[in-house]
């Protein structure tokens, strides 16, 4: 009686031992299933369209640059500053900003916001379903970077 009990008792732990493998490979496939998917899943593109660019003839140094930045659903731009000031106006949509790491407010259309040199724009994003435009004005030395990442 003994020893079929312990025949049990290893046919028991054997299938318990393979049992925890199959658990323990198909979390490990699941999650590397996980990371792919994340991994590839590229945020959606951002869109810059330089507008104009003209030197202010009074402020010598200076240029006045226009461009339209395209937001599609779910696009976030990493965190970054710009040379010189900076107006913001919304053309379209919904543009979720934080600045220097503040409040984070929701601009809708019609609505602006001011960057003076400096600040460091900690989050843009479109939080909406469709589509959202601004138009940012930049008054920066002649020949600047316009844009520069934080790294």
């Amino acid at each position: 009686m003994k020893r079929s009990s312990c025949r049990v008792s290893a046919n028991s732990r054997r299938a318990w031992v393979s049992l925890t493998l199959m658990l323990s490979a198909t979390m490990l496939l699941l999650s590397l299933i996980a990371t792919a998917r994340a991994q590839s899943a590229a945020p959606p593109a951002v869109g810059v369209k330089a507008i104009s660019a003209d030197k202010l003839a009074n402020a010598p140094g200076s240029t006045l640059t226009a461009v339209v930045v395209t937001l599609p659903p779910g696009a976030k731009v990493p965190p970054h500053h710009h040379a010189g000031f900076v107006f913001a106006y919304v053309l379209s949509g919904t543009v979720r900003s934080q600045l220097n790491r503040g409040k984070i407010t929701d601009y809708a259309v019609g609505q602006s916001w001011v960057e003076p040199p400096g600040t460091e724009h900690t989050l843009t994003a479109n939080p909406g379903e469709t589509t959202a435009t601004l138009l940012a004005v930049f008054v920066a030395p002649d020949g600047a970077t316009l844009t520069t990442f934080n790294k």
